[in-house]
């Protein structure tokens, strides 16, 4: 049996299946993004963005290769640790198979075709296991826009933790990717015509 599930957490990762995450401003849960900026924080919540399921990691869009992690310094994307992402997506199977043309999308709730209501996302793939971030990993070079019928493609086969022994030809029961996410406000008002869709292969 093949399940995709989504993780997040600031302490420890829970499954955030029934619920997603939300972005705000500096003053923390519920405050407002500033038009054409971005967060300063990031929670799970409800699809509503009505109910504080705690502190998810923070990843801010400073420029097209780097991102502010947890209110850190800026640093660009391939040195952020795959433990400080702000989304672990996860696909699991009875057996081990390889998985491959992973894509990503951010829609709006209604048709993956549509583009998210009145907010641009910024994903990176963060594709670094090791801890020590003097290291230079191997995921996302720049942030990706992925709207409306575009999309973004995740790596082949990551496996357990997004170690890869293997690389492509990982075959394992568990994949798992790592995702930085940034969210602007295009207009004023709460969005929740929004969302993320994941779509794979497996065999």
């Amino acid at each position: 049996m093949a399940t995709i599930s989504f993780f997040a957490g600031d302490a420890s990762l829970e499954n955030i299946i029934s619920s997603g995450i939300g972005f705000y401003g500096s003053s923390g849960f519920g405050s407002s993004v500033a038009v054409g900026q971005y967060q300063d924080d990031t929670y799970i919540t409800d699809s509503q963005g009505a109910t504080n399921g705690g502190k998810a990691k923070n990843i801010k869009y400073f420029n097209t290769a780097s991102g502010y992690p947890n209110g850190s310094a800026a640093r660009h994307l391939r040195t952020i640790a795959n433990g400080l992402a702000t989304l672990n997506v996860r696909f699991t199977h009875t057996t081990g198979v390889k998985t491959q043309n992973t894509k990503l999308r951010i829609y709006d709730r209604t048709s993956i075709s549509n583009e998210a209501s009145g907010v641009t996302t910024k994903v990176a793939e963060l594709i670094h296991p090791a801890s020590n971030e003097s290291l230079i990993g191997s995921g996302s070079n720049t942030w990706s826009t992925p709207a409306g019928t575009g999309y973004m493609t995740l790596a082949d086969s990551p496996g357990t933790s997004g170690l890869s022994p293997s690389g492509s030809n990982t075959i394992d029961s568990r994949h798992d990717w790592y995702l930085a996410l940034s969210a602007s406000p295009d207009t004023i008002g709460s969005k929740t015509q929004y969302a993320l869709w994941i779509e794979l292969e497996y065999l």
